[in-house]
């Protein structure tokens, strides 16, 4: 049925259960599975209103940082994957919003399917705060998991 998973995380909680019931499917079904984070791009002069921060994401500390930030998502995660006995890969996506990271992920890995998880919201909040998961809903060719 499905022989590569792509599963997103940002590292939360609830990323947490869609990462379980991913690598719980992807360990009956014997799948490969793609674990995929996605650093968002920097949000200039949002820190300082003196414009200090454009230098800084043109710096070799700012991949470096990026970098750390996303393993401390991608470590426990392929510690849990191993702990399952699923093999998988990490996958570090820099400077791109998360649903565009992941849809780009999914077509570069010949996944088959993408697990994800959703905050459930509703009306105005979601209006207001959007949803990257609604996003990968509308925009993806593939199938799409989504853990609640």
């Amino acid at each position: 049925m499905y022989t590569r998973i792509l599963i997103a995380t940002d590292g939360s909680e609830l990323a947490d259960k869609g990462l379980a019931k991913g690598l719980e499917l992807a360990k009956d079904l014997n799948a490969e599975v793609d674990i995929v984070t996605v650093s968002e791009p920097w949000a200039v002069g949002m820190y300082d209103a003196m414009g200090w921060s454009v230098g800084y994401m043109n710096s070799p500390e700012y991949k470096a940082d990026r970098e750390e930030g996303a393993q401390k998502v991608l470590q426990p995660a392929l510690a849990k994957a191993a702990e399952q006995g699923v093999k998988a890969n990490p996958v570090h996506v820099l400077d791109r919003y998360a649903a565009d990271g992941i849809i780009e992920t999914a077509a570069d890995r010949n996944s088959d399917l993408i697990v994800m998880t959703s905050h459930g919201r509703r009306g105005v909040t979601r209006v207001l705060l959007g949803s990257q998961t609604t996003e990968v809903l509308a925009r993806s060719s593939l199938p799409v998991l989504v853990i609640r």
